[in-house]
């Protein structure tokens, strides 16, 4: 694999390590480790197997002395068949005693014997060959007669050798073929690096091709750019082949960021507007009072009524300002319930008549179920109510409406009011942007009405259409999904704009 990294060491040599052989070695020999701490305790377990196997023999053959006696001469050739050998001891016994904490499991016929184990193999042969002549011995003494009993593990080791034969080839088949798969999933998982590798590889090979001079120009140009200077391209037709798709890029992410830039500008210019003049009008009545409204009964009522008004208008704003903020930073959490929208345009068109009484209006309801925010529908749909309102002249016809159209529950408001040019539709959802800029204190608008209910539509994925003609009126619709129905991606800036 081609992840080496070369590093100098201590003699100035250069040693070279492979990720993949590092990760394959240390997978191998953690794997290797966990198959000798297996058959280590395979091996433990089968030495307390076989003692506990010997322990119960020579009890059984214990107790059987104790009641026949010692077996005749005769059969004992077949005695040594069952692994058995038995004789009395002359003398004192061989072996050792098992310390008081290790003999209190032991058998109480063979509690206090002697214990050893022998090998009467020939040392010279082979280790397994070695093992045919392991016997563990035990030597009770019964009725005060010492006895040999002898238990041959030759033909357990036996066994065991060709089983542990079996197992070391079955873990080197498994060390071999988990080795093989490790291989391939560490070749897989560093497939990125490698190709990061091969890129930059490519790169340092281009790069001695390159013309030093436009290289660093073209480092000198993104050195200059900055805030003020975001309207700054490179020249792709001045830059080399192998430097044009970087250079496009780079121009690519500065129009988006300019352009990010540009509305973050002029959004806070905007709102500083919208703030600075209420703020004047304040001012400035307070200075009327401060001059020679203290003691003029109507002044002083009018700029009290101004101040309030003004306040109020500022609140208003700042209100909008923190909603639209909190949507940038998705904070608001929407709380959906399933509920008609003609029940809600029915609310809204009642509080819309006590309020305003100089227009007519009117509602053509039908079934629409929606599952969305009703209070955030609600406000978008004041907005579309309150806009009409405002560029209506009274007297005039505002008509709400509710229906169920292919799928989705579209929600209606319609006016008789003065329009909007053609060129202006595809704008008023921006911030601040107001169609009548002549109307805009009259009407007390800051711009951003349709903006929030343009968020509100696409947050509950749906979209907006507008269908308007100067000096006739306007119909904006919004569309959401119904009741039931999945949600769908919003149409482009979510929002359709069509003018008759």
């Amino acid at each position: 694999m081609s992840d080496s990294i070369k590093a100098p060491d201590g003699t100035g040599r250069v040693r070279y390590y492979s990720i993949a052989r590092k990760l394959n070695t240390r997978m191998f020999w953690r794997l290797l480790g966990l198959f000798i701490w297996i058959d280590i305790l395979l091996g433990v377990i089968t030495g307390i197997g076989l003692i506990v196997y010997s322990e119960y023999k020579a009890e059984a053959s214990a107790k059987i002395i104790a009641e026949y006696g010692i077996p005749p001469a005769d059969p004992a050739g077949w005695l040594r068949m069952t692994g058995l050998e038995i004789a009395v001891v002359t003398g004192e016994p061989p072996g050792v005693r098992l310390p008081e904490p290790f003999s209190y499991p032991l058998p109480k016929i063979t509690e206090n014997a002697k214990r050893n184990v022998t090998v009467t193999s020939d040392l010279s042969a082979p280790f397994f060959r070695r093992l045919d002549g392991v016997a563990y011995n035990v030597y009770p003494v019964i009725d005060g007669t010492a006895y040999h009993i002898a238990v041959s593990l030759g033909p357990f080791f036996r066994i065991f050798k060709y089983a542990l034969i079996a197992l070391f080839i079955c873990e080197f088949i498994s060390l071999l073929s988990r080795a093989a798969k490790d291989r391939r999933m560490v070749r897989r998982t560093l497939d990125p690096i490698t190709e990061l590798t091969r890129a930059a590889q490519n790169l340092n090979a281009v790069s001695s091709q390159l013309d030093p001079e436009k290289m660093a120009a073209l480092a000198g140009k993104l050195e200059g750019i900055n805030a003020a200077r975001l309207d700054t391209r490179i020249q792709v037709d001045e830059t080399q082949d192998e430097l044009k798709n970087l250079a496009r890029a780079i121009n690519s992410m500065l129009d988006r960021i300019n352009e990010s830039y540009r509305a973050q500008v002029r959004f806070v210019s905007d709102a500083s507007h919208e703030l600075r003049t209420p703020i004047s009008v304040i001012q400035g009545y307070a200075n009327l009072l401060d001059r020679w409204g203290k003691n003029d009964e109507k002044t002083l009522q009018e700029s009290i009524n101004a101040i309030k008004d003004e306040a109020a208008n500022m609140k208003d704003l700042i209100e909008q300002l923190l909603f639209l903020a909190r949507g940038d930073n998705n904070t608001i959490m929407l709380q959906a319930e399933t509920f008609n929208l003609s029940d809600l345009i029915r609310e809204v068109c009642g509080e819309t008549r006590m309020i305003d009484t100089s227009h007519e209006f009117e509602t053509r309801l039908g079934d629409a179920w929606v599952s969305a925010d009703r209070a955030l529908i609600k406000q978008a749909a004041r907005i579309l109510v309150d806009n009409a309102v405002k560029y209506t002249d009274p007297g005039g016809q505002i008509t709400l409406s509710t229906a169920l159209e292919d799928g989705r529950a579209k929600l209606k408001v319609t006016d008789t009011g003065i329009g909007i040019p053609p060129e202006i539709v595809p704008r008023i959802f921006d911030r601040f942007y107001r169609a009548d800029e002549s109307r805009a204190r009259a009407t007390g608008g800051s711009g951003l009405g349709l903006s929030i209910a343009k968020w509100i539509t696409s947050r509950h994925g749906g979209f907006m259409e507008v269908l308007s003609r100067e000096g006739i009126g306007t119909k904006i619709s919004i569309a959401l999904p119904a009741a039931g129905m999945e949600l769908s991606v919003p149409k482009p800036e979510a929002a359709a704009a069509e003018t008759v």
